[in-house]
């Protein structure tokens, strides 16, 4: 379980900058290899070759229909490329599926995101409460699209569009959980650092802290800003995060702490949520640290 949970815990890793391939965007991703998510795309490929037969057409010939190529049928028939549920309501249309297809739809939405996005997304929509602690980009949950994009740009070695876009797809399918109900309770915690580094230029950089202000003002959303001046400071581990479910069970992570794994027992978490409040002591306090942001929007 803990294997798991590290990849999927670690490194939070329009707007018109960039434009990905519309083959790729339109038609979905391929299965990553191990998968568990790899035998539902393998029955839905068998399923939509099923309706096509049963309509007397060929897979060119539904290709042409749908407005896809010939080759991405083929690919999602043999179970390995995820396709888009849009792509499953339009062939279920098309070849009178009777909504057996569209059935499929949520789960394809699900597949879209990487395995360790959904496996983190799991955990986020079952959490009541989150402490959340970044020091070197926004936290993923409050990013927008455009910023996103920006720090996926800027990885090394460069990373392919088709990555970068599913990447970005999944992270902000995160963001739901501002919508959910009931609503947890959010706190971030940021480096000053984090508001000031114009990741993707000025404009993308203004874009976002516009984003963190509209954010703060959710009833169950807190946002503080670490200043870079301060002498005392609790988190210099790097960053922390702690998720809470209503169970009473919790988990947790931190990069200095227990090698950078999760956590799960009582004592662990102890120390986290210490360390937490001590950094969430330090930071300035939500009234001050939105005053923050907008200052430092004005310098934009």
């Amino acid at each position: 379980m803990l294997s798991w949970l590290s990849r999927a815990l670690y490194g939070y890793g329009d707007d018109g900058r960039w434009h990905v391939n519309d083959a790729v965007d339109e038609a979905g991703w391929d299965v990553e290899p191990g998968d568990e998510i790899e035998p539902v795309v393998q029955a839905v490929g068998r399923l939509l070759r099923v309706c096509r037969e049963a309509a007397g057409l060929r897979p060119g010939e539904l290709a042409e229909v749908l407005g896809y190529g010939e080759d991405l049928i083929r690919k999602i028939e043999r179970g390995q490329r995820i396709p888009r549920p849009e792509f499953l309501d339009k062939a279920d249309h098309v070849l009178h599926a009777n909504g057996h297809l569209r059935a499929f739809m949520e789960d394809m939405r699900r597949a879209r995101y990487p395995k360790k996005v959904r496996r983190l997304k799991e955990l986020e929509d079952r959490a009541v409460e989150m402490l959340l602690y970044s020091n070197h980009n926004i936290h993923g949950l409050l990013q927008t699209a455009e910023y996103m994009t920006a720090l996926y740009e800027v990885r090394q070695p460069p990373l392919a569009r088709d990555v970068i876009e599913r990447e970005v797809a999944g992270r902000t399918g995160r963001q739901s959980v501002f919508g959910r109900e009931p609503v947890p309770s959010l706190s971030f915690i940021q480096e000053q650092v984090t508001l000031e580094r114009p990741i993707g230029g000025k404009m993308v950089l203004r874009h976002q802290l516009e984003h963190l202000l509209e954010i703060s003002q959710l009833r169950n959303v807190s946002i503080q800003v670490m200043p870079t001046e301060r002498e005392d400071h609790a988190g210099m581990h790097g960053p922390l995060e702690v998720l809470k479910f209503a169970d009473g069970t919790a988990i947790g992570r931190s990069d200095g702490a227990f090698n950078g794994r999760p956590v799960e027992s009582p004592r662990d978490l102890r120390i986290l949520e210490l360390r937490y409040g001590m950094i969430r002591t330090q930071a300035l306090p939500p009234r001050e640290s939105r005053a923050f942001i907008e200052h430092a929007l004005g310098r934009l």
